[in-house]
């Protein structure tokens, strides 16, 4: 099965023009998600999906492969599936561009179901929340999966509701995707459902149209950190320097 890891990396972004080539630690912050893609073991070649000259450039100056795509998609997804239409890739994983400290392991755990069993059309990851601010947080997209680990809801509310606390676990999802090759295909031809636009989170396509999302709990502790905003790259900015600092020792 051949698996192809690709990294929308849109330029104009709403929050922060540019993000995806601000700098990191004298590194764009996509050449960091791309370092952590490449060393996945299930992923077999890594493309970054540009829209503009000025990411490719920066992405070509590591030595990442680039696909230029259109600038009129309305999703990561869509760039994703037209970075990958060409390949031949089987298992293609959206990485999203914004994660500079993405764990390995991580994008693996988004691929595996798919290797493992060929009924399943696309898979994603998803973490134990433990902060009491991020359930009310609707930054934070939660999820609720059946007794098989399949997805039921992705919702920017707080699902489950505690009406009884006992045992009650919120499940934060992590934007990363696996989709098989013609999965992806029939996925961006489909149109956006009301759930969808409701809650602006675009894999709630996929259930309103009767398909099975897998959810796989991560095994990663450490930090995940998503670039939206200046402040968030600041974060960034800092936690890469302890990191250096602490291998350093």
């Amino acid at each position: 099965t051949e698996v192809l890891g690709v990294l929308p990396a849109r330029y104009a972004s709403t929050r922060l023009e540019g993000k995806v080539i601000a700098d990191i630690g004298g590194k764009p912050m996509i050449q960091h998600v791309w370092e952590r893609a490449m060393e996945a073991s299930l992923v077999d070649d890594v493309v970054i999906a540009v829209d503009d000259p000025r990411t490719q450039q920066a992405s070509e100056a590591f030595g990442a492969r680039v696909v230029m795509t259109s600038p009129s998609h309305t999703c990561g997804t869509e760039r994703v599936e037209e970075a990958a239409r060409g390949s031949d890739a089987d298992v293609v994983v959206n990485i999203q561009g914004d994660e500079p400290f993405i764990w390995p392991g991580t994008i693996d755990e988004a691929i595996r179901p798919l290797l493992e069993d060929e009924g399943i059309p696309m898979a994603t990851v998803m973490r134990k929340i433990k902060l009491e601010e991020e359930l009310q947080d609707p930054s934070v997209v939660k999820v609720v999966t059946d007794c098989n680990g399949f997805a039921l809801y992705f919702s920017r509310s707080l699902i489950p509701y505690p009406r009884k606390s006992e045992g009650f676990q919120a499940y934060e999802h992590l934007g990363i995707y696996s989709f098989r090759k013609d999965f992806l295909t029939k996925f961006v031809r489909m149109e956006p459902t009301l759930l969808e636009r409701t809650e602006v989170l675009e894999q709630l396509r996929a259930l309103e149209n009767g398909f099975r999302i897998k959810c796989v709990l991560t095994s990663f502790e450490g930090e995940t950190l998503s670039v939206d905003t200046a402040e968030d790259l600041e974060r960034a900015r800092k936690v890469y320097a302890g990191m250096v600092k602490n291998e350093g020792r």
